[in-house]
């Protein structure tokens, strides 16, 4: 079944799009479809084609022409049969340290990361498109977004859509998507900073009393100085890293 197409446009010489399942998500409500149809004019890139079906290439592995691997600066003639294929898993990404920037949607999925030990960096504000799009540039952090105009900037470096607003579907989705390496309870889950063990004395003056009667064993941010001891919540945060774990450390471990 192909996608519908106006009139306008069948005017204009087109080229056949396959769209695999699980991209189907970012085409218009009346074309999604396994083959849509969509028109070309002899300048525009099959890149910028597969944008503007609504796909961001964040979420594009690949692109075949005629059955033949094609880039997505190729210019398709009509009557192209392209084929879009989604991003590898794991996905691999080249070129620095795999690090994560979030926006300041996915507060939660940043703190989740950050308790795995994974480098995820925060704005907890708006900055605004451009400026989140320019650190992931200048940091070489891999995006993660639920923005899909963001992640369609030309100055980002890398990114990912983050395909459910669920923060347990969300963590389970990046960890399977890009495997990275888990560390549990090595980063402050409040800044991103890597924590160092505390003895009880040097951490004395930020507990309360009661924390200071009942626990021993204490680890610090070296970047904020935040205090962490196995409190309340930890059989909570424990579950969470247990499962992941179990789920993807071995992944990541293969990884690295």
């Amino acid at each position: 079944m192909l996608g519908v197409v106006s009139h306008a446009t069948r005017q204009r010489p087109l080229i056949t799009v396959h769209v695999p399942a699980e991209l189907r998500i970012f085409l218009s409500a009346g074309r999604r479809a396994p083959v849509v149809e969509t028109a070309v004019d002899g300048v525009s890139t099959l890149g910028h084609l597969v944008e503007a079906l609504g796909i961001p290439l964040t979420e594009v592995g690949g692109l075949r022409v005629d059955g033949a691997d094609a880039p997505r600066k190729h210019l398709p003639a009509a009557g192209a049969d392209v084929e879009v294929l989604p991003v590898p898993r794991p996905q691999r990404v080249p070129g620095a340290p795999l690090r994560f920037l979030l926006d300041v949607h996915l507060g939660t999925l940043a703190r989740r990361l950050r308790l795995l030990g994974i480098d995820a960096a925060y704005e907890n504000e708006d900055i605004g498109d451009p400026a989140l799009a320019a650190r992931s540039a200048a940091e070489r952090r891999v995006l993660l977004s639920r923005d899909r105009g963001l992640l369609r900037r030309r100055e980002l470096w890398c990114g990912g859509y983050v395909y459910s607003d669920r923060p347990d579907v969300q963590l389970a989705d990046v960890l399977e998507r890009f495997a990275p390496e888990l560390a549990p309870w090595t980063r402050c889950v409040a800044c991103n900073g890597q924590l160092v063990p505390a003895d009880k004395a040097s951490v004395r003056d930020s507990l309360q009393q009661g924390t200071r009667a009942t626990y021993d064993v204490f680890a610090q941010c070296a970047a904020c100085d935040r205090v962490y001891w196995k409190g309340a919540h930890h059989a909570d945060l424990e579950a969470v890293v247990e499962w992941a774990m179990d789920a993807y450390g071995s992944q990541g471990a293969a990884r690295g």
